[in-house]
């Protein structure tokens, strides 16, 4: 009897491995990759802990663009510089839809700026572009603005007097504030109670994302939506930022002035009135605060956890903080505020800067894409709505496009004459169509930021900096920089 069972349960695994073969074998035009199971798919070949690393461990095996199935959703998967150039630059419109994203999309409903698509994203993207221009972004006006809130976090530091702080909220804060500028017309208090729940809750939205349960969420959605457990907690996240957005939107829309425009939200609610006879628009209300929140979460999370790795590496490498410590005082001295014009005269702390964006890399894989038509890609028949994984941390970590790239090294972006270089493989706010619409203004913040606290403040290590690991806390959507104390002593 028992035999028998054994045979049967044989037999079933013969006929599903069969099954999947078969089915591979009718979709050989996709790139070749791991045997897949039913349900799982390759989950069972991976680290769900560290997903990642597991996607790039594969991809020394089946090469830089391979087949992998996260559950029962066939994705492809590109590492390495020049593919992923080939494919979101190159072919930048074919890859440019939106792929599989459930942590987000359970609100946004594919919805909104950043996880929206086809043409209702292309016309997102053109107003929001226009609309952020018209209110400084690239623009001097702007520059006043961070350069206004850069003395508002020095006074905020200059309150630890010297102890030991964790610098979370206080770097978040900063950033956030100049979103809020544009897009709410207003800035907030580091000590605004109800400022800090937005934070605390766009902070812990990404920390969740980042962790094995925000894996599994990604991987097999329709299961976990409805399981106990934190990842439940990033809808109730979103749903509050909504009811706080949407709150700001009534709050415009009773005191809009059309002759005077006072931020992104104003110029939304002039769009939404002036499309409200157009029965195929993309600009109403819905789109409106799922956008609102877009901006808001984006322009929030990746300035302040960049400023707080920064500023992890930077302890861990005094001999870093030194040299731009006299870059900036043999350039701006001690007397005046940093700004950008500053920044061409100051090739080592530019390095500096896109080293941390570098080696921090805190959106690894970028947010997935779609093929938005059958396209013939590296001998492959890529077909219209495949999801598509970019790595962008393999291209940021390419041997081939970086000496050390394992290791913290501003050389990596200067010549040997010590002057600033670019570099092709540098994809910290992704590539092609998708790339992050506010990479100006973010590499504004942070060049004004960090050349400001360094400028007035001295690191203090509270360990041996050779101690100290700056090796992410997590990896999964975002790379989450290790929780530290930070000391800061007047210069």
């Amino acid at each position: 009897m028992a035999l028998s069972v054994i045979l049967s349960v044989l037999l079933v695994i013969l006929i599903s491995c069969f099954m999947v073969y078969s089915k591979w074998q009718k979709t050989g035009k996709l790139p070749p990759g791991p045997i897949h199971l039913p349900f799982v798919g390759n989950m069972l070949q991976v680290d769900i802990n560290d997903l990642i690393k597991s996607l790039v461990k594969l991809s020394e095996k089946y090469g830089p663009i391979y087949t992998f199935y996260l559950g029962s959703r066939p994705t492809v998967v590109l590492c390495g510089y020049e593919i992923l150039k080939e494919a979101l630059v190159d072919n930048a419109e074919v890859f440019s839809g939106r792929g599989d994203f459930p942590a987000v999309q359970q609100y946004s409903k594919g919805n909104g700026i950043v996880y929206g698509t086809g043409e209702r994203w292309r016309q997102l993207r053109r107003f929001a572009i226009t609309t952020l221009k018209n209110f400084g972004m690239g623009k001097r006006s702007l520059e006043e603005r961070v350069k206004e809130e850069a003395q508002y976090l020095i006074a905020e530091l200059q309150k630890t007097n010297g102890k030991p702080f964790d610098p979370t909220f206080a770097f978040s804060s900063a950033g956030s504030n100049i979103i809020c500028s544009l897009v709410f017309g207003d800035r907030f208090d580091y000590k605004d109670q109800e400022f800090l729940t937005l934070l605390h809750l766009i902070n812990n939205s990404w920390h969740i994302m980042s962790s094995t349960w925000g894996q599994l969420l990604f991987v097999f959605p329709k299961i976990m939506r409805y399981l106990p457990g934190p990842h439940r907690q990033i809808y109730k996240n979103y749903v509050k930022l909504g009811a706080f957005v949407a709150k700001r939107l009534k709050k415009n829309k009773e005191t809009l002035d059309t002759n005077n425009l006072r931020d992104f939200i104003d110029c939304f609610l002039v769009k939404v009135e002036q499309e409200k006879n157009n029965c195929n628009t993309h600009f109403n209300y819905e789109t409106m605060l799922k956008t609102t929140v877009n901006v808001f979460f984006a322009g929030t999370e990746t300035v302040g956890s960049t400023l707080r790795y920064g500023f992890r590496i930077l302890l861990r490498h005094p001999e870093v903080e030194t040299k731009v410590q006299e870059e900036i005082d043999q350039v701006i001295g001690r007397n005046r505020s940093p700004c950008m014009e500053d920044r061409n005269r100051m090739p080592y702390t530019d390095a500096v800067i896109y080293e941390i964006l570098r080696f921090a890399d805190i959106v690894p894989m970028s947010v997935p894409h779609t093929v938005t038509r059958n396209i013939k890609f590296r001998g492959y028949d890529l077909p219209e709505g495949l999801n598509v994984m970019p790595l962008i941390c393999t291209s940021q970590y390419d041997p081939v496009k970086f000496k050390n790239p394992r290791s913290f090294d501003p050389n990596h972006f200067l010549d040997e004459n010590g002057r600033f270089k670019k570099n092709d493989a540098f994809m910290a706010f992704s590539a092609g169509k998708r790339v992050c619409l506010g990479e100006g203004l973010a590499q504004m913040e942070l060049f004004i930021f960090l050349t400001t606290i360094l400028q007035n403040f001295k690191l203090k290590p509270l360990m041996n900096p050779k101690d100290i690991d700056i090796t992410p806390e997590s990896s999964g959507l975002g790379n989450i920089p290790r929780p530290y104390r930070l000391c800061v002593l007047p210069r």
